[in-house]
């Protein structure tokens, strides 16, 4: 079982849920932008939690199976194709050998996902799939053997069941303009006092300088009570920096381990797919939560997936 890349995308790469327990060692987690997305995938098809999808940025690649499959799609909608007629998302879907699979145009939100039925015959590196500045290029080929798990959801029961789980989850993503939650961080209580009131009273939106690393934002200018300099921690996804320049940066999946600019908090990890979906230049505001909070939110939307 092999598909194959007929046409690279913009920087389309094989993702899991991070590759965790070696931050100390200076290698990020990388994994999924957006992990309530990959998980509802792996979960349609009744894959392992942890196993590997492929994160799509539109233009996205074009793929051709070379054995007959069964995938899913989530995320964003990039109006999928399967040989030039529109599939459905959050649906496992059946594939000839030779079939192909194209995305049309981004309609809602920035990262899709593809699971396929089966176990990705790919070396792991320290227990993850995850890749990190390793692209799908034209002609790469993936070998898939099947799996022994439960056949894919598609009981008309269950299915009504995973319908209300993936509308609830896309409202989330893409119909939520509830503000961006995070948890004070060390550098909190170093802001000005107007410095803080702009941080939780005006929008921000994501500049064009975003990637996998981190978002940088547009907003207003934050200032330090006193310039300072702190020594360098360790920082993870979600953490919001202040840059020397007062501008923000969030960094994402593919952060650096460790970093000295003032730590001002951290995004939950609730409303950290939502973040990684949004739209360039599109408005937000940070409200400040609890690790209580945080904790409870986090049990309740990831439980339908045993995350």
């Amino acid at each position: 079982m092999s598909i194959q890349i007929l046409h690279k995308g913009l920087s389309d790469t094989i993702q899991d849920l991070g590759r965790y327990g070696y931050q100390h060692l200076g290698i990020q987690p990388s994994g999924c932008m957006d992990t309530l997305s990959a998980a509802l995938a792996n979960y349609i098809l009744q894959n392992d939690t942890h196993a590997p999808v492929i994160e799509l940025h539109f233009p996205s690649s074009q793929i051709q199976f070379l054995d007959d499959h069964i995938i899913c799609i989530t995320g964003a909608n990039f109006v999928p194709l399967l040989n030039k007629k529109s599939i459905a998302l959050h649906e496992s879907i059946s594939v000839q050998k030779n079939d192909i699979l194209s995305m049309l145009q981004p309609i809602e939100g920035n990262i899709a996902y593809i699971a396929i039925k089966g176990i990705l015959n790919e070396p792991k590196w320290l227990n993850s799939y995850a890749t990190n500045g390793k692209r799908l290029e034209k002609e790469d080929i993936l070998h898939f053997s099947k799996s022994s798990t439960t056949p894919p959801i598609n009981s008309k029961d269950v299915g009504r069941n995973i319908a209300f789980i993936a509308e609830q989850l896309q409202g989330h993503l893409f119909s939520n303009n509830s503000p961006i939650r995070f948890i004070p961080g060390p550098a909190w209580q170093d802001l000005r006092e107007n410095a803080i009131h702009d941080l939780i009273k005006t929008s921000f939106s994501i500049t064009s300088q975003r990637n996998r690393m981190g978002y940088q934002l547009k907003g207003p200018a934050l200032n330090l009570n006193v310039p300072n300099t702190y020594l360098s921690s360790a920082v993870t996804r979600g953490t919001i920096q202040l840059l020397p320049n007062g501008d923000l940066i969030v960094l994402m999946a593919d952060h650096q381990t460790i970093g000295g600019y003032a730590n001002l908090g951290q995004i939950i990890l609730v409303d950290l797919p939502r973040f990684a979906q949004m739209k360039t230049g599109q408005p937000f505001k940070f409200s400040i939560t609890n690790l209580e909070e945080a904790q409870t939110l986090y049990q309740k939307m990831y439980a339908p997936f045993k995350y």
